[in-house]
């Protein structure tokens, strides 16, 4: 008999994390690497939220159990955070507060799917997700944009993809890994399509206030009002406060869903932190001062990145309109001879550049198809001009 379950043993370990492990143990082990894996602001978490947290751990109350679902304080914020910025009403009951955002994703895919369920998922996608839909049983269905079309997917391509055992779409707007974020016409227009369809749509809005240049934000749970009561929101504090450590995320959407949800969570991890929680109210309860400050610093690094990026041969970088990740076109690169190997896929080119170049970039075989890096620009300036100007000497 197997000692792991097939199901188990089927997951594809997180690509994102495990580049970011692998760059700390050469980091460890003396070596100078540059990271441009993980997707981790690198900024401190704000004064005033970890002061709450501070103040948390002093009260008794905060040391037992607290309902599964979340602290209601904490509920009726997030309710309130959500209609100021998706402009979704929804009530306090409609909430469940996860430990991150990927119990979000795994909560939502276990609740609404049943085996051979499909969802379609635009590519690239962000790691977690195809293997999330699989531990439900579900079928992801790739629906893949390149840069041709800027990373966007259209109705025709969903069109195309759909099928009888179609259940949900999977929206994310801004997008990790690409940057790619959809004007409201789009957002619009997608959303009809699935209402019309009777499809559900899962949307993560967790990079909602990370958005340049002339693009916005748009919520396709109030775009596509005829989607009515088959949304559900995935959000977190982790990116916008620069707190990826202290776990809190939450899904929004109907009562029977959420009622689910947290029946499945009272099972395996039951409440959240409650310091963490506090922190959490913190923040989405606060101003977005602090926010706003950080996002001058990320625009300022994408577009250094992006024009480093470009100036190198067999690179092609479209110019990201959200969250904090350049997503580059090496196919240029691929088949060339580099420091005397000849890489033939991302993963390939991505292995050499680490160990040669020094430098840690996540291979698009972690979000789709060959062919594509992601690169975080999260990271402090310093790094990322000499990761930048690594990359520029070893593949000029």
């Amino acid at each position: 008999m197997a000692r792991i379950s097939q199901r188990i043993g089927s997951i594809a370990e997180s690509a994102t994390l495990a580049v970011d492990a692998k760059a700390k143990a050469l980091k460890a082990a003396g070596r100078p690497v540059i990271g441009f894996g993980a997707g981790e602001p690198d900024f401190a978490t704000p004064d005033y939220i970890v002061q709450a947290a501070i103040e948390a751990a002093k009260q008794p109350k905060y040391h037992r159990y607290s309902p599964a679902a979340g602290l209601p304080e904490l509920r009726e914020s997030i309710a309130q955070k959500t209609m100021r910025d998706s402009g979704y009403s929804i009530e306090s009951s409609q909430v469940l507060v996860t430990n991150g955002g990927k119990q979000a994703v795994f909560n939502t895919f276990a609740t609404l799917l049943d085996p051979g369920d499909e969802v379609l998922l635009p590519t690239p996608f962000w790691t977690t997700y195809p293997e999330a839909i699989r531990l439900a049983e579900g079928v992801p269905v790739e629906v893949f944009a390149g840069p041709e079309q800027g990373y966007l997917v259209t109705v025709d391509q969903l069109e195309a993809a759909r099928t009888e055992k179609t259940k949900i779409l999977l929206f994310v707007s801004p997008s990790n890994p690409t940057g790619a974020v959809y004007s409201p016409e789009q957002v619009a227009e997608i959303g009809r399509w699935a209402a019309e369809h009777g499809l559900w749509v899962v949307t993560d809005e967790i990079y909602e206030h990370l958005v340049y240049d002339d693009a916005s934000f748009t919520s396709i749970a109030t775009a596509a009002p005829e989607l009515a009561d088959r949304v559900v929101i995935l959000n977190g504090i982790a990116k916008t406060y620069a707190m990826t450590g202290w776990r809190v995320g939450w899904m929004a959407g109907p009562l029977d869903v959420i009622k689910a949800a947290t029946n499945l969570q009272s099972h395996t991890t039951s409440n959240v932190s409650n310091v963490s929680q506090m922190a959490a109210l913190a923040a989405v309860a606060g101003p977005l001062d602090a926010v706003d400050e950080m996002k001058v610093s990320f625009d300022r690094r994408r577009r250094a990145m992006v024009e480093a990026l470009n100036s190198i041969d067999g690179i092609e970088c479209p110019t990201p309109k959200g969250a904090f990740y350049a997503y580059a076109d090496v196919r240029g690169l691929l088949g060339r001879t580099i420091a005397g190997t000849t890489p033939q896929t991302s993963a390939e080119l991505a292995s050499l550049i680490l160990d040669e170049a020094e430098v840690a970039v996540v291979p698009g075989e972690a979000f789709g198809p060959s062919g594509y890096i992601r690169l975080s620009y999260a990271l402090g300036d310093a790094d990322l001009k000499e990761g930048m100007d690594r990359l520029k000497r070893f593949l000029a």
